[in-house]
């Protein structure tokens, strides 16, 4: 089974879906930038993922911002999730991901721009990891409800 997506080395792999089926394409992005650009020309497509998309684009953003101090950071890093959220306006999911990276500067008003780094990481990997859970969790669920030799269509997932 092949990834859509992955945090690697402080990087984000995405498989092109664009491509898909006929190639199995999977680019890394070092940039946030090209993150954003990534969701908004389609390389990631499905509400979730594209959720994912962003919350590891802001980790990323994240990563590059130079401010040392937390209030430089907090501003630089709103310049951050505006761009992103300007990729899909209609991927309510990507919102709902950069809300909750810009929850764990809210909820975290003592660390340093270092560890927030640190904590925007991991919260964008639990995003992931919560997203993988809950597509095993419809999967299981949704495997009792289809009849043998069923065709099944799948959208936004």
């Amino acid at each position: 089974m092949f990834k859509t997506i992955e945090w690697k080395n402080n990087s984000v792999v995405m498989i092109d879906q664009r491509l898909l089926p006929t190639e199995e394409i999977y680019r890394t992005y070092k940039d946030f930038l090209d993150v954003a650009e990534a969701i908004r020309e389609m390389v990631v497509r499905g509400a979730p993922a594209i959720g994912v998309a962003a919350a590891m684009g802001v980790a990323l953003g994240a990563l590059q911002i130079n401010a040392k101090e937390r209030k430089g950071f907090a501003k630089e890093f709103e310049k951050v999730c505006k761009i992103m959220a300007s990729t899909r306006p209609t991927a309510v999911n990507l919102f709902w991901a950069i809300e909750r990276m810009k929850r764990v500067l809210k909820e975290n008003p003592k660390l340093s721009a270092d560890e927030l780094k640190q904590q925007l990481v991991q919260e964008a990997k639990d995003i992931h990891k919560q997203d993988i859970d809950i597509n095993k969790r419809m999967g299981r669920h949704g495997s009792k409800l289809i009849k043998n030799r069923a065709t099944i269509l799948t959208h936004c997932n």
